[in-house]
């Protein structure tokens, strides 16, 4: 019996629930950076040991992400995604009881393990309910919840931080997120690949992940642009609070508000481009990002060494901007890439390795430094992750094209 066809409303209506939920994941992803200042002072924690904080969350994000990308190719994305969504919720209004440092780190540690079911099942799930040839569009609208989201975090983090304290400020944030588990569980879904697509068997599993090429280097840039967001999205509050003495509130707004400009117009331009370049360039989606990780780059180091706060925003806005450009582009090259029935697995591997690689040890690296060097000096290393990451697009263009055809999306 053939299913019957999803609608077009209906699958508007999917792509706002998912953005919806991403939305809150990356609200209470980043709520714990705004009130790092308040948790140092209150736990008296050194900058290593804050650091730590954040990457508990991706040491269990990373972990778990495999285990959901297997379950995410052979049991139901809806329920996975639904399932997640309770427990990263749960565990954020719980960090709010906790106590002291090591409750709160097994809060944070849980946070992870939520978002990594969600995290793994989704962008395959948004991508199958629209064509391919929409893929980068259709995902910037998804992703559009990472600066989105992260500025709700850093804003409501701030401002009930200051005004409430650091507990309330995750008791607050944690709540809603239950009331969408429901009718995430009740979704319909497209068939795997979608609604064009023939449907394989996962049986290839893991192994041919690390033989393709272009998913390899692919994961490696979006590793590297990840320790660089990861770096700079944790500590530039902090940054402005004690080179610019901006408070809690004020310095977490002026981010917040920069993030969230930045990151609607870089995501949403980089899916637009992104689809326009690879219609008439098979490799277009990667050289868009390379160009603009490289672009990026030398305003990352202006907004981390200029003198005055103007200069230092303007800054950070323009390589936020070129920052998230390459979110939808590199995402749909995981899709574009990967077999229909492996897409849950592929999205686990790439998380575990942007992740390991990335901003799960750039918090200590950079808290470690700070320790050593202060952290003006510790933050420009972040640059060159960007730097890095714009060479390893470029590598992955000789092989995307080939990959493509294999995967069945050429």
């Amino acid at each position: 019996m053939t299913a019957e066809p999803i609608s077009l409303p209906y699958r508007r209506y999917a792509l706002g629930l998912l953005l919806a939920v991403n939305m809150l994941n990356y609200i209470d992803r980043q709520v714990l950076f705004a009130v790092f200042p308040l948790i140092k002072t209150d736990l008296h924690l050194s900058d290593t040991a804050l650091g730590f904080l954040g990457s508990a969350f991706m040491l269990s994000y990373l972990l778990f992400a495999p285990l959901f990308g297997w379950l995410g190719d052979h049991w139901s994305r809806t329920r996975l995604a639904s399932g997640g969504l309770i427990v990263w919720s749960l565990a954020t209004t719980l960090a709010g009881f906790a106590p002291g440092y090591r409750t709160l780190l097994a809060a944070r540690a849980t946070v992870g393990v939520g978002e990594a079911s969600f995290g793994t099942v989704s962008p395959g799930l948004v991508a199958d309910y629209f064509p391919k040839e929409r893929r980068g569009k259709i995902l910037s609208w998804f992703y559009v919840a990472i600066p989105v989201g992260s500025a709700l975090g850093y804003l409501l983090g701030g401002m009930l931080g200051q005004r409430y304290g650091w507990h309330a400020a995750f008791l607050l944030v944690g709540l809603p997120g239950v009331l969408l588990a429901v009718p995430i569980a009740l979704l319909r879904t497209p068939p795997r690949g979608g609604d064009a697509a023939p449907q394989g068997k996962a049986s290839s599993g893991y192994a041919a992940l690390f033989r393709n090429r272009s998913f390899v280097f692919n994961t490696l840039a979006m590793a590297a642009m990840t320790f660089a967001i990861g770096g700079l999205a944790q500590w530039l509050p902090s940054f402005l609070n004690r080179v610019h003495s901006l408070d809690v509130a004020r310095g977490n707004t002026l981010f917040g508000a920069t993030t969230v400009l930045a990151g609607i117009l870089g995501t949403l331009a980089g899916g637009w481009l992104g689809d326009r370049w690879q219609q008439k360039n098979g490799k277009g989606y990667l050289l868009l990002s390379g160009w603009g990780f490289l672009l990026g780059a030398p305003f990352a180091v202006w907004a981390i060494l200029a003198p005055g706060l103007t200069g230092c925003m303007a800054a950070i806005f323009i390589a936020e901007f070129f920052l998230f450009l390459n979110t939808g582009p590199l995402n749909t090259v995981i899709i574009n890439v990967s077999n229909p029935a492996v897409r849950a697995m592929a999205f686990a591997v790439n998380i575990f390795f942007i992740h390991a690689l990335g901003d799960a040890v750039s918090p200590s690296i950079l808290g470690w430094l700070s320790d050593q060097w202060g952290l003006r000096s510790a933050l420009l290393i972040t640059p060159a992750a960007m730097v890095l990451a714009g060479v390893f697009c470029f590598i992955c263009g000789r092989y995307v094209v080939e990959d493509m055809a294999l995967a069945g999306e050429g």
